[in-house]
């Protein structure tokens, strides 16, 4: 007797919670729900949540209802601009109402001008290599013009894919794999539960790239805690060091009220950097980055410092500049600055000088009571909302 297997009904478009904000602009199409690891003692996001996989048929209908609306915005008569909200009701009025929110999701894609899409969630390689190889197939299919195609992925699940499939998956169309690497410490890698190790890290980057990938890696600084700063950033350098990813992308450590780590930091088990050491951690990490041609980005509002940006190793001392000239300040000064940018006022250190900006900024702290000697304590309130 030939058992078959039962797919659950397909319930529509979806869209998961996250994305890198380099794909701000990417059309999000979903391949596995929330994270198969979820362990993360700092991660919040898919917490209180279980991991599935969608079945490609499923994945296949979210991209061809992707594909009916943005067949129906492109036969208006002014492509790629916004479109009055009555024009947009009478456009996506003859779609069925599960299509409702894939119409949201192209028309927001159209506008952007189509070039990029993410698969999400957490880990999409962890899906089967045949089906992922389909839904690109589809992908390009369906989009042809779309110039990049990327994903999450974790070190363990790459370090697990053959490499013809690796290889397989790439030539389908896969660009870019963002890897969060966190650090490149065993010490660290073990407190915070990552599931991954420092071997497990350089196999997994050096595959990727072998089967020729664009390779983006997340470094966490301020992970260590003060206990590991140091040994985190030098072992992370060292790692990156050996991978020389495509991308090194800073996304700086905040603790919201709902993670395993802010338990850890209140029995104190952990305790959190202060900037000024977070600051150091950067400056000494990219000081060890040797001999590798990765581009540094700093590119989200969790990092106090968004100019520390460049190619390595020629931009190397202009990335080093900020850091150091945010430790020469006086602590009034680093004051200023962690609360300006903390509230999305300062973007660099140059705005310090902007004299409404920072009469707003010290106004701010003078109500708050901000001091050098509170200031950690306070902005890190302000960080978690860009969790």
């Amino acid at each position: 007797m030939i058992m078959t297997r039962h797919l659950p009904p397909y319930s529509g478009f979806e869209q998961g919670p996250i994305r890198p904000p380099s794909e701000a602009d990417s059309l999000l199409i979903r391949l596995t729900r929330n994270c198969p690891w979820n362990h993360c003692t700092f991660c919040p996001v898919y917490k209180g949540t279980r991991f599935s996989l969608r079945p490609a048929d499923h994945v296949k209908k979210d991209i061809d209802a992707i594909h009916r609306c943005i067949s129906l915005l492109n036969d208006t008569t002014d492509p790629l601009r916004p479109i009055p909200q009555s024009r947009l009701q009478d456009i996506g009025h003859g779609l069925p109402a599960e299509d409702s929110a894939a119409f949201r999701a192209a028309y927001r894609w159209y506008l952007s001008g189509m070039e990029t899409i993410f698969l999400q969630d957490a880990n999409s390689l962890i899906m089967p290599s045949r089906d992922i190889i389909q839904i690109l197939d589809h992908i390009r299919n369906r989009f042809p013009w779309a110039k990049r195609i990327t994903s999450y992925a974790r070190s363990h699940t790459i370090s697990r894919i053959r490499d013809n499939d690796l290889s397989a998956i790439r030539s389908a169309g896969l660009n870019r794999i963002h890897v969060g690497m966190e650090s490149g410490s065993d010490t660290v890698l073990d407190m915070v539960r990552k599931g991954a190790s420092q071997k497990i890290h350089i196999e997994a980057g050096l595959k990727a790239r072998q089967a020729g990938f664009e390779l983006s890696e997340y470094v966490m600084p301020g992970l260590g805690g003060r206990a590991h700063s140091r040994v985190h950033a030098i072992e992370t350098a060292q790692s990156l060091n050996r991978i020389n990813p495509d991308f090194i992308r800073f996304r700086t450590l905040a603790i919201p009220d709902t993670v395993p780590l802010h338990e850890h930091c209140k029995t104190g088990r952990f305790q959190k950097c202060p900037d000024v050491m977070v600051a150091e951690e950067i400056l000494v990490l990219i000081d060890h980055l040797d001999r590798i041609t990765s581009v540094v980005q700093s590119d989200h509002i969790l990092n106090l410092f968004g100019q520390v940006n460049g190619k390595l190793p020629d931009d190397r001392e202009r990335m080093l500049t900020p850091l150091r000239r945010f430790l020469k300040m006086e602590p009034e000064d680093r004051c200023l600055y962690q609360a300006g940018r903390r509230l999305g006022l300062f973007a660099d250190l140059d705005d310090m000088q902007r004299p409404r900006r920072r009469e707003k900024v010290l106004r701010f702290c003078r109500e708050a009571g901000i001091t050098p000697d509170n200031v950690d304590q306070l902005t890190d309130q302000l960080m978690k909302r860009f969790i």
